[in-house]
């Protein structure tokens, strides 16, 4: 009871109802998001229906293409290039696995050892970045030549007489061979491996080591049960950008490679560019979007995180 002998109002009924925000105040999200989305369908969408329509095309370039769905493009594509299919799944696939046995490492030193020097080294990932695709894939040329440093090291360490029994290389010669496509891929790759992974070790809050070692775990088993499972978002991510761009990358099968280590990407630009025949080419494009799209959702639902950095 107050002084006046009357109960105070109820608290919900004092405070003044709030205002509702005004409805172009509401509509602003979606003028934010509008370009993003006219982007997406003018450059992603539009081009992919385009392509959709030409896979199921028949025709030749003098008489022109009209769409009568033959579907029978698919299989025919399949059936006369699931070798590169192959060839590009476990090239992209042996590259990924060298990025993340390579990164794993770096990305932890950057994270937790660096120090001062932690910028610096990661300027100096990002530095192959500084020049074109095209001229790093070039420069493993000239690191891979026949009679050449590395070659020759390779030899006197026996190296190549080991990848030359699992068909990795021929001989004494590493260009032109699946080891200097798989070389070139992890190069120009590496990167999008390591900045994930340092990304997803750099949230992991320090006193959860410091909470292991008090708990008598030993630096192994802190990593196993405590860093890595932590770093498991870097660690999908790095391989999903790994992966993905090497599966239908051409550059490095053409540079560094043969006709015998064509990947389903040189298949691609030979029908598109050279044999002009689209649909062939549109068909394969497609197949290969719904490999690595289904193999992704598999890793992704198999690896127990969704969690993307």
């Amino acid at each position: 009871m107050t002084v006046s002998g009357k109960a105070p109002a109820p608290a919900d009924e004092a405070a003044p109802p709030a205002a509702k925000p005004p409805r172009r105040g509401r509509l602003v999200p979606y003028w934010l998001l509008l370009p993003g989305i006219l982007w997406l369908l003018v450059f992603f969408a539009l081009p992919l229906v385009y392509q959709a329509s030409t896979s199921v095309q028949t025709g030749s370039l003098e008489e022109g293409y009209k769409v009568t769905w033959h579907f029978a493009t698919y299989w025919d594509a399949l059936g006369d290039y699931w070798p590169q299919f192959l060839r590009s799944v476990l090239y992209a696939g042996a590259a990924t696995v060298l990025c993340l046995l390579l990164g794993y490492p770096l990305a932890y030193l950057i994270a937790f050892r660096a120090g001062r020097w932690r910028n610096l080294i990661l300027v100096l990932v990002i530095a192959p970045f500084f020049t074109s695709f095209l001229i790093r894939t070039l420069a493993w040329k000239t690191i891979l030549a026949d009679g050449g440093p590395v070659v020759g090291a390779l030899n006197s360490l026996h190296i190549l007489d080991v990848t030359s029994w699992l068909g990795a290389t021929e001989g004494d010669r590493v260009l032109a061979t699946p080891l200097a496509v798989v070389c070139g891929l992890t190069y120009n790759f590496l990167p999008f491996m390591i900045l994930p992974l340092y990304t997803s070790l750099e949230r992991i809050d320090g006193r959860l080591h410091e909470a292991a070692g008090d708990l008598y775990a030993r630096p192994s088993t802190t990593f196993r049960k405590v860093t890595f499972p932590l770093s498991m978002p870097g660690v999908v991510s790095g391989t999903l950008l790994t992966f993905i761009p090497a599966a239908g990358d051409y550059v490095n099968a053409d540079l560094l490679g043969s006709t015998d280590t064509r990947m389903v990407g040189n298949v691609i630009q030979t029908q598109f560019l050279r044999i002009l025949d689209y649909p062939t080419a549109a068909a394969l494009s497609f197949i290969l979007m719904a490999a690595i799209l289904f193999m992704v959702t598999f890793y992704i639902r198999k690896s127990g995180t969704e969690d993307l950095v």
